[in-house]
């Protein structure tokens, strides 16, 4: 279970802190995939962040009973002169976990070929994105966060992703950000909306994606109109 309590997310900007996250409480359990929706500069990702570890919360506890991915295709955390292999057993290396079939699994995800021994700063970000993905995928989480990565690659590449994860790990909790109705609808059970600083929690997908859209300014007259754009 991962639950946060009472959290605050402030950032510094020129007129002063400003509050992305204003006192969310939010409950995930074991095996629940949980949908993001909101608008852009709304919290999402830094909701991501602060889950994941890579960021404190301004006031508040988030409390992890279950081991947490780096957000998925974030590539932040990678040392850019070193190669490809090299950041794998970097990685290998703080999770404790045997280098030689990870990095062969890694090698053969990513399709890198060559540039898996190059410096990941001369990967393009592509490159880097598929690489951060198929490290993901060589660590056993309870929960997984990812942030649209399957917009990375060929559409072959994207199906390789979306088995890898959405049904060989079909058991573990998820936080998905996403724009896409398609893949929210056909991959989540809870929806998180993010407005103004606070989430508002919904299970019925067409109410919080008609929501969503009212916050946009596309919105439509009645979901029936949605629903049928949508198809």
């Amino acid at each position: 279970m991962i639950r946060l309590n009472n959290v605050c997310k402030d950032y510094m900007t020129k007129a002063g802190p400003r509050r992305i996250l204003d006192n969310v409480n939010l409950t995930i359990n074991p095996g629940e995939r949980v949908g993001i929706l909101g608008q852009n500069g709304a919290g999402k990702s830094t909701l991501i962040r602060l889950i994941s570890g890579a960021e404190p919360p301004t006031t508040g506890t988030i409390e992890r009973n279950m081991s947490v991915s780096w957000p998925l295709a974030f590539s932040g955390g990678f040392q850019g002169a070193l190669t490809g292999a090299d950041n794998v057993r970097f990685i290998c290396r703080i999770y404790g976990v045997d280098f030689a079939p990870r990095f062969q699994f890694v090698k053969e995800f990513s399709e890198l070929g060559l540039y898996i021994d190059e410096p990941v700063a001369k990967y393009s970000s592509g490159m880097r994105a598929r690489l951060a993905f198929a490290i993901s995928m060589t660590i056993d989480f309870d929960c997984y966060l990812i942030d649209e990565v399957l917009a990375v690659g060929d559409a072959r590449f994207r199906e390789r992703c979306r088995v890898e994860l959405f049904e060989k790990r079909r058991d573990k909790a998820m936080l998905i950000v996403s724009h896409s109705h398609r893949y929210l609808k056909g991959n989540c059970d809870r929806f998180l909306l993010f407005r103004h600083g606070a989430i508002e929690e919904h299970d019925d997908f067409t109410h919080v994606y008609f929501e969503y859209k009212q916050l946009l300014g596309e919105g439509f007259d009645t979901k029936e109109q949605m629903i049928a754009a949508m198809n």
